[in-house]
């Protein structure tokens, strides 16, 4: 009951958010802006957006190396293109899908693995989008803000590329040092009262995930291959908005698609269904036309087919591929399941084995 609420509450916060991005629309020139827009640019910004699934799964697969090196290149690019449908589709909720179908189509993933390294992804992601975005700032030209206003950007850019950079060697660090963190940490949490001591295990516990998450990239290689992969996704990304928004008319350069591509991304945070739906539209509208200036009336259906082209390219590869695999949750927590099993008992890892094995066969 309380998951349908919810997702009427974000139904109801879409809604709002499209009327408060489409009122006083004037449809009819939006239908027209449309049909003048230049589709072949779109129809490339729809090829790049498809090679981010490729790029995605590339990364994926290297971080996957150390816990499942035989995992396949292939089954990790249909589950990435099953996971962004799914997000297209659901909203935010649809992220857990591609961490969950590639351990049912790839017997050399476990579900932990594949969980452990979304969640590595997302960090990547993360702090790649900051210092992106941060270093974008300090030099992007905004015709839209004053002075005074674009003197604090530029200080808010400068923390926000600081801060960042700092985090993220914080978080190298940590990845090599968090046994010995956590150890030092369980030690102190002896000498605390009970209840303290309780919260104080489930934190440390928290972060001995994140220390194993992190480990995955203690090889200089791997870092290196996730760096290079990150660095050409945002780079597509960035160029598939551009290519939309130019085919509408609105003459962006890449610093300023870096600027909007920020607000389009907090609106999407929003776990609205259809992949921050309203909130996208929104937001990516404020930054364009509140800071870079471009009229309401042009913005508005760019900003339409935009959210189609990011969140929706990859929907045929991805209803093709969920099609082919006969997706069972069923199964999904048989493997959590075995998962578990082994790591309390390592011994009846070949039984556990077997057992997928014959239900596979069965399938």
């Amino acid at each position: 009951m309380r998951k349908h609420l919810k997702f009427v509450l974000l139904c109801l916060v879409a809604g709002l958010a499209l009327w408060w991005f489409g009122r006083g629309m004037d449809w009819d020139r939006a239908w027209a802006a449309m049909k003048q827009a230049d589709w072949p640019l779109v129809a490339v910004a729809v090829a790049v957006v498809c090679s981010t699934c490729m790029i995605r799964a590339l990364r994926w697969k290297t971080l996957l190396r150390p816990l499942a090196p035989d995992a396949s290149l292939h089954e990790a690019f249909a589950a990435t293109c099953v996971g962004f449908s799914a997000i297209f589709l659901l909203g935010r909720a649809g992220e857990v899908v591609r961490p969950a179908f590639l351990p049912l189509s790839d017997r050399a993933v476990k579900p932990g693995a594949a969980f452990v390294t979304i969640a590595l992804e997302r960090i990547c992601d993360t702090a790649f989008v900051f210092l992106l975005f941060a270093a974008n700032l300090l030099f992007v030209r905004l015709p839209g803000a004053d002075e005074a206003t674009f003197a604090r950007i530029r200080q808010a850019g400068l923390v926000l590329f600081v801060g960042t950079l700092a985090g993220l060697v914080a978080l190298l660090w940590y990845g090599r040092h968090a046994g010995a963190v956590t150890a030092w940490l369980e030690a102190r949490l002896e000498r605390l009262p009970r209840l303290l001591r309780k919260v104080g295990k489930l934190a440390v516990g928290l972060l001995g995930q994140l220390g194993q998450t992190l480990r995955v990239l203690a090889g200089g290689r791997a870092l290196l291959v996730t760096a290079g992969c990150t660095a050409a996704l945002w780079a597509a990304i960035t160029l598939a908005n551009m290519l939309v928004l130019r085919a509408f008319g609105l003459g962006v350069g890449a610093g300023e698609t870096v600027f909007v591509l920020g607000w389009s991304l907090v609106g999407s945070v929003v776990p609205t269904p259809g992949a921050g739906a309203g909130t996208y539209h929104a937001a990516t509208a404020f930054g364009l036309t509140r800071y870079l200036g471009h009229p309401a009336e042009q913005v508005q259906p760019a900003v339409i087919i935009l959210h189609l082209v990011v969140f929706g390219s990859p929907l045929l590869f991805g209803l093709y591929y969920f099609v082919r695999s006969g997706f069972s949750v069923a199964r999904l927590r048989e493997l959590i399941a075995a998962e578990k099993a082994e790591a309390r008992d390592p011994g009846r890892a070949g039984t556990g084995k077997a057992a997928g094995a014959a239900s596979a066969a069965n399938a």
